[in-house]
């Protein structure tokens, strides 16, 4: 069933009893990606990130990694999920996990299911994080993708993030090779005010 892009959705809270490991199908297809090059100079480091062509396309299945996005993981210990249903099913999901000790938040999870993607639900989501950020006063909205995922990094840009670091290490001991590298995005609230 496609989603129709004149319906109006509704966020809600999804509480964790209910939705916890609610797994999120995070597939998708690039033929592009950011590259990541990192080189040692004489008196310091040079960071290059550049769009690039794979040769072929690459595909990214849920079912390739060890463990599949889902809501409420036990290592996220204070998260929250929020969601938008459509007749009973979830159509859009983001979980939020705030960082105490450096008063952040985490977005850990954000997902639009693939009939429903193109429609608005992932900046409707978006827009929702960012005033829980400005509510909540937390100096930062922030969260992870791959560089490989180039929809999802523009996305974010066009939202309002920016680039904030990235782990050249998290996925596997050779994510540059492989080219995707966890970068890390974020968004100021006091500076988009």
């Amino acid at each position: 069933m496609t989603g129709d892009i004149n319906m109006s959705f509704d966020i809600g809270f999804l509480p964790k009893e209910q939705w916890k490991g609610t797994i999120l199908l995070m597939d998708y297809v690039t033929s592009t990606y950011y590259d990541v090059e990192v080189q040692r100079q004489k008196q310091g480091f040079s960071v290059n990130i550049q769009l690039r062509e794979f040769l072929e396309p690459l595909v990214i299945r849920s079912e390739t990694y060890d463990f599949p996005d889902s809501l409420y993981q036990d290592h996220w210990v204070d998260a929250e999920a929020y969601g938008i249903l459509h007749e009973g099913k979830l159509i859009a999901a983001m979980e939020l996990c705030p960082e105490s000790w450096s008063n952040r938040l985490r977005m850990t999870e954000l997902w639009v299911h693939p009939d429903y993607q193109k429609q608005g639900l992932g900046g409707k989501l978006m827009d929702f994080a960012k005033d829980y950020v400005r509510k909540k006063k937390y100096r930062t909205l922030m969260l992870e993708t791959q560089s490989c995922n180039v929809n999802a990094v523009d996305f974010y840009l066009h939202k309002g993030l920016t680039l904030i670091g990235f782990d050249a290490c998290c996925y596997n001991n050779k994510d540059l090779e492989r080219k995707e590298v966890r970068l890390e995005m974020g968004w100021f609230p006091e500076e988009t005010a």
